[in-house]
């Protein structure tokens, strides 16, 4: 099944034997063995049992918070894993270190790479469009990123990357119905980038639990400086997945009307946008229909989902920072 969405406001998330139950009103709402479930993820307010809790930590599975907007509140975490080695490792290349540039080029290389190949393709779907001052744009951006030896200039290959993509990002909606002002993230005020940060959330708390399982610790990255709370390698890990992921169930449920307007509803004060319990029952059925779709890894060359994918590059980072390979690879699909 995977990850487990609670979206009824005032749930009740309990336990019978080795199964979660969802229970609201009196009427049972959801009944899954936990030998199922890879995560909880709790949309808005529930109460969770004590032995829920118990349950979820001794079987290692993570239970997040979200705001029904999206906007992340807070995870419970099981213990970290023993593997101290991948904890020190990543440690030791914090800062300017060689290990630490490394791994940013990879963070910006993979990143900018989705970018630059979803737009070759939105290109080619559409040859009345002009895409390609964006398509160069994210070319200029990737060409100097192996000959890039600081993480601040990284960072600005990246930002001028990213600005190029979004730039282009009307173009690929093809549902008249929808807007792009341009990324507007606190409060994301209009559906598409309601849908971008909502999704962003539920991936962040995917790449955390994966981090958490190899031995990281999430709140030390490199590409993401440290900031109190915040877990800077789970954002440096997301990089490369936003386009993969996220965009693409954006763009699917615009485009092929699987969300309209009527979907969404505006806070009168803030004017934030978000769904209504009805499209975001669709948008969370379509977010994890694509974590476990299947492609074949271009480095493992075998099959694997996305939610797989989650975990093979936390373990190719690790391999990268402790020495055993020469290069992080990002996860590039083409």
């Amino acid at each position: 099944m995977g990850t487990v969405y609670i979206t009824h406001e005032d749930a009740f998330i309990g336990k019978t034997d080795e199964r979660i139950t969802v229970k609201a009103n009196k009427q049972l709402l959801l009944d899954v063995p936990l030998i199922k479930v890879d995560g909880v993820v709790v949309l808005g307010r529930a109460t969770v049992s004590p032995a829920v809790v118990m349950e979820l930590l001794e079987k290692r599975i993570p239970l997040s918070f979200l705001m029904a907007t999206g906007r992340y509140l807070g995870r419970l975490e099981p213990e970290m894993t023993k593997n101290i080695f991948v904890r020190a490792a990543q440690w030791e290349a914090s800062g300017e270190s060689e290990r630490a540039v490394g791994a940013v080029r990879g963070f910006v290389r993979g990143k900018l790479k989705n970018y630059r190949i979803a737009l070759l393709r939105r290109q080619r779907e559409a040859p009345e469009l002009d895409l390609q001052r964006g398509i160069q744009r994210l070319e200029d951006a990737i060409a100097p990123i192996d000959t890039t030896h600081s993480i601040n200039s990284l960072r600005g290959l990246e930002g001028a990357g990213s600005a190029a993509y979004f730039g282009c990002f009307p173009q690929s909606i093809k549902n008249t119905l929808f807007h792009f002002p341009g990324r507007r993230r606190r409060p994301p005020t209009d559906p598409v980038n309601s849908l971008l940060s909502f999704g962003y959330a539920l991936l962040r708390h995917d790449i955390q639990g994966a981090i958490n399982i190899v031995g990281f610790d999430p709140y030390l990255g490199y590409l993401h400086v440290e900031r109190y709370g915040r877990p800077g390698l789970a954002l440096d890990l997301m990089e490369e997945f936003r386009p993969l992921v996220v965009d693409a169930v954006v763009f699917n449920a615009i485009n092929n009307q699987k969300l309209t307007p009527s979907d969404f509803t505006a806070e009168p004060i803030s004017g934030a946008v978000s769904l209504t319990p009805d499209g975001l029952k669709i948008f969370l059925r379509m977010y994890e229909e694509k974590k476990q779709s299947k492609f074949k890894h271009p480095v493992m060359g075998r099959q694997c989902t996305y939610q797989e994918a989650f975990e093979i590059q936390a373990r190719l980072l690790a391999k990268y920072l402790m020495g055993e390979i020469d290069q992080y690879p990002p996860l590039v699909r083409k």
